[in-house]
């Protein structure tokens, strides 16, 4: 059995299209249908529902799947178990980001780098529900996200930081008065937050429910881009992690200020899979953030 099959269903699992998958792979529609029906051949089982186009797995195609991902995730870790003993290590690092944490991304990377000069990163942003999941699947070899809410499972996690938020207006608008700002004064406000399919959205949630709040936000993103765009443009305000505040240093149409830590922090963290043995990538990533936090401390 070629672990180039083996690659080819997995992606097409994951792209649910033929033309994405062979474009992922780098090769062509009919070179991909080609490897396929030699596997499906080879095992004697039909592993793809197709007509003209790709419609699912078949019960064959879903009871393989988190086996060919387990068996090519082996042999990489087998390549990179075998690299390392020569020096730094080579390849793609597959990095799973929620919003919140995009700040932190740099230095991460920097730290990352520094060790293993001779590496590329690719840096995806996920919720953490989709960071969680593509390490169970093998598609990231770590993530930074929440520790504390919804506490993923079957991970190793080095905490980096605590997130404290702050309170986003725009100059020359409503204002609150100098100093911090209470959650009650931020629910008084015209907000836009991150929906509710991201954990920091859920978390502020939570947050304002334990002071007897709520909010019904005028507008919400899946990032905080487009959050302080919306704010920048007036009438609406916002709350985001503090780690924005050095992305945001200098404008002169936003003004910032601290929300009470009226309730306990969130702590943020590099998580990989907690598997035996540790890919010497996802152990790379472990050792960066123990360094990170070492000299945070």
């Amino acid at each position: 059995m070629q672990l180039r099959a083996l690659r080819y269903f997995v992606t097409l699992a994951r792209e649910e299209h033929f033309a994405r998958a062979a474009e992922a792979c780098g090769i062509t529609q009919p070179t991909l249908s080609s490897a396929l029906a030699a596997l499906e051949d080879q095992l004697g089982k039909r592993l793809v529902e197709r007509d003209r186009r790709y419609i699912g797995l078949t019960d064959e195609g879903r009871a393989m799947l988190p086996w060919a991902q387990q068996l090519l995730a082996a042999h990489e870790g087998m390549v990179h178990a075998v690299e390392v003993l020569d020096g730094p290590l080579r390849g793609e690092f597959r990095l799973g980001v929620i919003p919140a944490a995009t700040p932190c991304v740099g230095q991460f990377t920097q730290a990352l780098l520094r060790v293993h000069p001779a590496m590329t990163i690719s840096v995806r942003s996920q919720t953490s529900r989709e960071i969680v999941r593509a390490i169970e699947a093998y598609e990231i070899d770590a993530g930074i996200t929440y520790l504390d809410h919804e506490r993923p499972s079957n991970v190793i996690s080095v905490p980096l930081y605590a997130e404290r938020y702050v309170f986003v207006t725009a100059t020359g608008g409503k204002c609150p008065g100098l100093g911090e700002v209470s959650w009650r004064e931020v629910a008084g406000y015209p907000l836009c937050l991150l929906h509710q399919g991201m954990q920091n959205r859920r978390i502020l949630d939570g947050l304002l429910s334990a002071q007897n709040l709520s909010v019904n936000p005028r507008a919400t993103a899946d990032g905080y881009v487009a959050l302080l765009a919306m704010v920048r443009s007036g009438g609406l305000a916002t709350v985001m992690p503090d780690r924005y505040v050095g992305l945001i240093d200098g404008a002169d149409w936003a003004s910032v200020y601290p929300v009470a830590a009226e309730a306990s922090v969130s702590r943020i963290g590099v998580i990989v899979g907690d598997r035996a043995p540790l890919d010497p990538i996802a152990a790379a990533a472990l050792n960066c953030a123990r360094s990170i936090a070492e000299a945070a401390s």
